[in-house]
């Protein structure tokens, strides 16, 4: 029996399990940081196949599998819900209110446990050709991301490349997505308080009119961000919260606005934050307000490199045949996996998860719900990469 031919028979075998594993994650979400329930429930399936863990401080874990000596081969997947209330009726729906695992880090999780099993039932039988360093990320829905702080604490030592899928929504169970360079975007947080003298409407000449320099830099900023960027960096600012006063009649003395700048490319990303700086300082002098600037920088664009995509194609083939492979194209969504591919060759692609002819969900929402089977084209696709 070939390597593949192992792997294959034993996703198919796990996948009742990993079906209930990614139950049992969906019903009891966690948020970024605090994933210690998963850390020790991926923790124990590890153990019962005879690995030997090792976790990060906090949450998390890696593992390996195969042979000492050589490259290692990585796969990651991410730990962490969001704060969302899941308004799915499933049984299994989250019982932890106001989080939910709106994003199908669920899904990531049971699929790299599948290929967990599939890699060492394969290493028992016809033995691995290289090893395999198994990723369990905590905190990917946070800026920076868990990442960094695992690159800290050298996760990625002795690795040559590195796999992840991501859940995709829009694309039908059992095709893959795939891309060679950028498929995610860079994206940076926002967060601007405005301050100066309130007062009664009647006599905005008395105060500094707050609510209407907020309202300028809302409709300027981006405005001028487009004629800073060149076009060709994709740049996009949108505002997700807005707060200023609570009565018709009052100039409030505070205001704020909350947004995310994303862009399609890496070298903008790097000049971003003080570009934004500079054009927030012009457009609110003239009002005489006081400003806060609070920028977190967040991820750059996940650029796929052309050599490792192209083994991720060969393992998608083998998993699923050719009509597995889908194109998928660049999104502004941010992904913390950038870092890994940072620091060396890697690639991201899309694991589909909408029933062929059912509803398409969105991402980030609590009405989210995917067709388990990718969970087992997942560990396919995760596994076969591992070997290619």
């Amino acid at each position: 029996m070939t390597l593949q031919q192992t792997i294959a028979r034993a996703v198919e075998a796990v996948t009742p399990d990993l079906i209930e594993l990614r139950r049992d994650l969906h019903a009891f979400p966690e948020l970024s940081w605090q994933e210690e329930r998963t850390t020790d429930i991926v923790a124990a399936w590890m153990d019962k196949l005879g690995l030997s863990p090792q976790r990060f401080e906090g949450t998390g874990l890696s593992v390996d599998i195969g042979p000492v000596g050589g490259p290692i081969v990585a796969l990651r997947a991410d730990l962490d819900a969001l704060p969302i209330l899941d308004t799915t009726q499933d049984p299994w729906r989250s019982k932890n209110p106001g989080v939910a695992h709106a994003c199908g880090h669920d899904v990531h999780v049971s699929a790299l446990v599948g290929a967990a099993s599939a890699l060492v039932e394969a290493d028992r039988e016809v033995g691995l050709p290289q090893r395999v360093r198994l990723i369990f990320q905590p905190a990917e829905e946070v800026m920076p991301g868990g990442a960094l702080r695992l690159l800290s604490d050298g996760v990625l030592a002795g690795v040559s490349r590195i796999f992840a899928l991501h859940c995709d929504p829009s694309l039908d169970v059992g095709r893959v997505g795939i891309r060679e360079g950028a498929i995610t975007g860079a994206s940076d947080q926002i967060h601007v308080v405005l301050n100066g003298r309130g007062g009664h409407t009647s006599r905005p000449h008395l105060t500094e009119d707050l609510t209407f320099a907020l309202g300028s830099l809302i409709t300027q900023l981006p405005a001028v961000l487009s004629r800073r960027f060149d076009p060709r960096a994709g740049a996009s600012l949108v505002w997700g919260q807005v707060s200023a006063g609570n009565a018709a009649n009052v100039i409030p003395a505070v205001g704020e606005l909350k947004g995310t700048l994303r862009m399609l490319d890496a070298a903008a990303w790097h000049d971003a934050e003080h570009l934004v700086r500079g054009i927030i300082a012009d457009i609110v002098e003239p009002f005489g307000v006081g400003v806060d600037l609070t920028y977190v920088r967040g991820v750059p664009p996940v650029v796929n490199d052309f050599g490792v995509t192209q083994k991720l194609r060969q393992a998608v083939t083998a998993a699923l045949g050719a009509d597995g492979i889908a194109t998928t194209a660049q999104s502004l969504g941010g992904e913390d996996f950038a870092w890994y591919v940072e620091t060396l060759p890697g690639t991201m692609a899309r694991l589909g998860t909408r029933t062929p002819g059912g509803a398409t969900y969105d991402l980030h929402q609590g009405n989210l719900r995917v067709d388990e089977r990718a969970i087992a084209v997942g560990a396919l696709v995760l596994a076969n990469a591992a070997v290619v």
